[in-house]
């Protein structure tokens, strides 16, 4: 039931005042001096109060005052009763009473029928009020659950970055050495990498892109990382990379992954024959360099027309089998490292990467970490929007 405060001196008003709001269904509370209603409404919280202007001790423009002032009453719909030539004529006072905070005044003496639907009115916009406050709570507490999910995700994201990060290998030293680079994006995606030695003389190097962004993506591509990294795809040739990408494909199939493909460049380098046998499922294709001297490079792109794992259940990888000339480098690499929004809002593209990373090589001893920060100077946006991987693998001379 609507509660509505009544405060008037006057013993006559009153009565009447709740006897006919009663009649309305309403439940009326009446105070008899403007300190008994402040304390009353305090306590009521009432939807709407009606009080007297004119009050001994304290009127009615103070008790308004100290009624709005009050934050839990502030929205509560306040009508002064005012004498006859105030609610007509008088600007001064009926100024005085808004600026004290007076919603509406009804004048006497009192006309009951215009008393009750100025009472409606007054009550349809507290309910009004209390609409919008109620929508705005519901909003603060759905924006503090969305920062509050917002955050959680960006610590898993991080910890899931961080996660990858661990699993990713030591830099090899010696006449192969290697350098690499994972660059999280905002995001996070499905970057991962990995080489080591599957006997004395082979090396298997391979980056695997899996489709997406999230924690899904990361996780995927880390359990290829621990399949491969374990050898544990059954009747499996490790030395032979189409093999392996058939081995992949059989067990990656997107209806049982999430709809998850990932593409995967692969390769196995022989260190006695000095040759790299590799297989590529969909990825960007790896750039070989070598030659006499950094002036004269030749560049070799070692690509296929091969679907990535998981688009068709039987699929036969191609293989490709390169001499490895001495002093020779190969890089590896995902597609954030080229698909990056220009100045100019143009892509960069993998030809114009290609053309730094040779122009780079022939005129700097090619750090990483330096060809990235050019490649960042080229990006217009503050992060990245897929994960940035770059694989450095150097052939020494031949022992």
């Amino acid at each position: 039931m609507v509660k509505i405060l009544v405060i008037d001196d006057d013993p006559i008003v009153q009565a009447v005042l709740k006897r006919t709001l009663q009649n309305q269904g309403y439940d009326i509370t009446v105070a008899k001096n403007g300190q008994e209603g402040i304390t009353q409404a305090r306590l009521l919280r009432p939807a709407l109060i009606i009080c007297d202007w004119v009050m001994s001790h304290l009127d009615g423009l103070e008790v308004c005052r100290q009624i709005k002032a009050d934050p839990e009453l502030a929205t509560t719909f306040f009508i002064l009763l005012t004498a006859k030539g105030a609610a007509r004529g008088e600007e001064d006072d009926r100024v005085r009473g808004l600026d004290a905070g007076a919603d509406e005044f009804i004048s006497k003496p009192i006309e009951m029928n215009e008393l009750k639907a100025r009472v409606r009115a007054g009550l349809r916009l507290y309910q009004l009020n209390q609409d919008l406050q109620s929508q705005k709570q519901a909003l603060e507490i759905l924006n503090q659950t969305l920062q509050t999910q917002k955050q959680i995700m960006e610590a898993e994201l991080t910890e899931a970055a961080e996660y990858v990060r661990s699993l990713l290998p030591l830099p090899l030293t010696g006449t192969v050495a290697t350098e690499a680079l994972f660059i999280p994006s905002a995001q996070l995606g499905g970057d991962c990498f990995d080489y080591y030695w599957l006997d004395d003389e082979h090396l298997a190097i391979y980056l695997l892109d899996v489709s997406g962004h999230g924690v899904g993506s990361a996780l995927l591509s880390v359990s290829v990382l621990n399949i491969l990294r374990s050898q544990s795809l059954p009747n499996t040739n490790f030395c032979q990379p189409s093999a392996v990408l058939k081995a992949l494909n059989h067990n990656f199939q997107m209806s049982n992954h999430g709809a998850k493909y990932f593409t995967i460049w692969y390769g196995v380098y022989h260190r006695i024959q000095h040759q790299l046998v590799y297989a590529n499922a969909g990825h960007p294709p790896a750039v070989l360099l070598s030659g006499q001297s950094q002036t004269s490079l030749q560049v070799q792109q070692l690509t296929s027309l091969d679907l990535p794992i998981g688009f068709l259940p039987e699929v036969d990888f191609a293989e490709a089998i390169f001499d490895i000339a001495e002093n020779s480098t190969l890089y590896i690499f995902s597609d954030g490292v080229y698909e990056i929004k220009q100045p100019n809002e143009n892509i960069l593209g993998i030809d114009a990467f290609i053309e730094i990373l040779v122009k780079y090589s022939q005129t700097h001893n090619c750090h990483l970490q330096n060809l990235l920060m050019q490649i960042i100077t080229l990006n217009i946006q503050q992060n990245l929007e897929d994960d940035l991987s770059l694989l450095k693998v150097s052939f020494g001379n031949a022992t």
